[in-house]
């Protein structure tokens, strides 16, 4: 699968612009705060319905105007697609799929398969468990629109029941309207439990080999799930933090509390990792994705490295770009030089100033 092309009007700091993507490698380079990584979000918010820096829509049109719109053309197994992307700022966004509304984002999930890496994502091993959670999350979202709409009807049910929570002192008891959500909050999460657990053991028998290769062979990676509650003891669990939770007027067990375990030759790196261990680990998760993507959906994802090279050394840089062989990757940099020193092939280059492309070249 290969993203063909992208047209933005209103979109961050564009007014109107038409480009042209290679399958293969493209490099978009120009200094900071120019646009680069506005293009790459414009390509995760088409695939995903979501800005992988987690801000609203309103954001995301630029200055002065009310609304902003994305289209983007897909190849995937062969056939071509067009994904339109409407964004408002005081109305939900629309989106259509080949020139047909979509009610549900669930119905744009397996268009395209994203794998974005960015310098926040290598602090993911050593930040809270939300980030990891957000991990899980973003890629088994993509992979299975059961556990999407899972996920969603969960996280509603908890934003429900932690206002019930905080609204009980004033307006008397509502432990029955908790039996309801809580009854609720079971069926929901324990399909997360179980789809969690199990991305974890598919996750962990990819990322332990490309940690070997990444390492020479000197440390072994091994993930742990950590779950809050077991999909078996989730009732119990619920039922015993009923009073903690109508103190502290908020849901203290359930997925929502989840995390994993990355360890390295034992050492937990969430505490005790060195930062060339956690940056190492880091990779590792996230190039085992794109092999994941491969066995479920027998296509390689597109990859978005948003100035992930300036972070990493040259050892790591190198296991990077030789990692990307055969899929669709989107470079942004400041400039030319990993890239040059690694003799990475390009197949395409995009100058970008001030939300206008200067140059573009084979």
């Amino acid at each position: 699968m290969h993203v063909e092309s992208l047209e933005l009007k209103n979109f961050r700091n564009y007014e109107r612009i038409s480009l042209a993507f290679a399958p293969g490698t493209n490099v978009l380079y120009g200094d900071n705060a120019q646009g680069k990584t506005n293009l790459l979000e414009a390509i995760h918010v088409c695939g995903t319905t979501k800005s992988h820096k987690g801000v609203h829509d309103a954001e995301m049109i630029r200055f002065g105007e009310e609304e902003s719109h994305i289209r983007m053309s897909v190849r995937k197994g062969g056939a071509a697609h067009r994904i339109d992307m409407h964004l408002k700022k005081n109305k939900a966004k629309g989106v259509a799929v080949d020139g047909l509304p979509i009610r549900r984002a669930s119905e744009l999930f397996g268009m395209i398969n994203i794998v974005l890496f960015s310098p926040e994502d290598l602090h993911i091993i050593k930040n809270g468990p939300r980030e990891r959670r957000k991990f899980m999350d973003s890629e088994l979202c993509q992979l299975d629109r059961f556990y999407f709409s899972r996920l969603a009807s969960y996280n509603r049910i908890i934003q429900q029941r932690n206002r019930l929570l905080k609204d009980l002192p004033m307006y008397g008891d509502g432990g029955s309207v908790l039996d309801v959500l809580d009854e609720q909050l079971l069926l929901y999460g324990r399909d997360l439990i179980r789809l969690r657990r199990d991305f974890i053991v598919r996750i962990n028998e990819i990322a332990g080999p490309v940690h070997s290769r990444l390492t020479d062979g000197k440390e072994r990676l091994v993930l742990q799930y950590e779950p809050s509650v077991t999909d078996v003891n989730f009732a119990d669990e619920l039922r015993r933090s009923r009073e903690r939770d109508l103190r502290m007027r908020l849901s203290s067990v359930g997925p929502h509390r989840d995390d994993f375990c990355v360890m390295v030759n034992g050492t937990d790196m969430r505490h005790y990792g060195s930062q060339g261990q956690q940056r190492s680990a880091a990779l590792s998760l996230k190039l085992s994705e794109i092999s994941l993507v491969r066995s479920i959906v027998h296509e390689s994802p597109v990859l978005l490295l948003d100035d992930v090279l300036s972070e990493l050394d040259g050892s790591r840089q190198k296991m990077l770009l030789q990692s990307v062989d055969g899929v669709q990757t989107f470079i942004t940099c400041t400039g030319m030089d990993e890239l040059v020193e690694n003799r990475f092939p390009i197949d395409r280059m995009f100058h970008i100033v001030q939300g206008t492309v200067q140059t573009a070249r084979e």
